[in-house]
């Protein structure tokens, strides 16, 4: 039985700007049907790999596959294949939401009827039929964000690529907009998401990669990127000195308060480790008040690896 091609396959890529080296040597593989989170500083490649995968530019060497096709030798079959919504939406605010979903199905060559169908279902998809007929202007942020992925599912691409879907929206749109990626790659599409929230790239993607000076630095799903960073730990807080000295010994290697009466004990916080140190503390009947489990986040990754904090650190909740 064969195996199915990955939605997204680059090997080797690279893209120079004069002597500015941009891209150098890229190698991705992305599955069919799920979602694909890429990180970096700015200036660190990002939206280069995002236009030359999706045909707006050429590379200067490697090989790619978007959805088994070559974007150099057919590049009409991989537009056909893929959409793209970019940081800004791309709608026009003179437009109503419909006529705007009809722009779009007539520039795919779907006929009328065809057309029709296909505005309707995505206006209903998208939670859009009662704003339908209203000019876009007067539409929220995450209303102008749902209508523009429905212009870029006019023709049914299998291929996705989100630039920043959800940047401007309150956090409750924004939950909506993740809601909506979900459903599309539970319906097989495969996303392929560039982000400033990190967060967002926790919450959706089921692998990252990290992108630093044209390079990737790491790639894995969330929770191996995060085991790759010290400074897990477990903290205990106990209700008198006695059962802090006791524990203090026990684990030689925990750092102690003795003023918060807590002990900060390394720990990658897995569920086996929490039950040998739970175990441990419960056969020397050593009482604990309270215990928190802190291990790092993509923050930690990003800063680790890169050498530098996230920009958009303050708007990650």
């Amino acid at each position: 039985m064969s195996t199915p091609h990955p939605a997204i396959r680059v090997t080797g890529l690279r893209k120079a700007y004069g002597k500015k080296l941009v891209l150098d040597g890229i190698d991705l593989e992305v599955p069919a049907g799920t979602i694909f989170a890429l990180l970096g500083p700015n200036g660190a490649g990002k939206t280069t790999t995002v236009q030359i995968l999706s045909t707006l530019i050429d590379a200067d060497a490697g090989d790619i596959r978007i959805d088994g096709r070559d974007p150099a030798r057919d590049p009409d079959a991989v537009r056909d294949a893929i959409g793209v919504t970019g940081q800004f939406s791309a709608v026009d605010n003179l437009l109503t939401g419909e006529e705007n979903l009809k722009l779009m199905a007539d520039l795919r060559h779907l006929d009328r009827a065809a057309g029709r169908r296909r505005v309707a279902e995505l206006l209903d998809r998208f939670d859009l039929v009662e704003a339908a007929r209203k000019p876009v202007v007067t539409y929220s942020g995450g209303m102008r964000r749902r209508l523009d992925l429905a212009m870029t599912l006019v023709g049914s691409p299998r291929v996705i690529f989100l630039d920043e879907p959800t940047s401007g929206l309150d956090p409750r749109s924004r939950r909506t907009m993740w809601q909506v990626i979900r459903d599309l790659v539970g319906g097989g599409v495969t996303i392929f998401l560039t982000t400033q929230y990190l967060e967002e790239a926790d919450q959706l993607a089921d692998r990252i990669a990290l992108l630093d000076h044209g390079r990737l630095v790491a790639e894995g799903t969330p929770d191996e990127l995060k085991r790759r960073i010290p400074g897990g730990h477990v903290q205990l807080r106990f209700t008198d000195p006695t059962g802090l000295d006791l524990a203090a010994r026990m684990f030689g290697d925990g750092s102690r308060d003795d003023d918060a009466l807590t002990l900060r004990i390394p720990n990658d916080g897995r569920v086996r480790s929490l039950r040998t140190l739970l175990g441990r503390l419960d056969d020397a009947s050593i009482e604990v008040e309270e215990l928190s489990v802190h291990t790092p986040d993509l923050d930690d990754v990003f800063l680790t690896l890169t050498g530098q904090p996230h920009k958009e650190r303050a708007t990650v909740r």
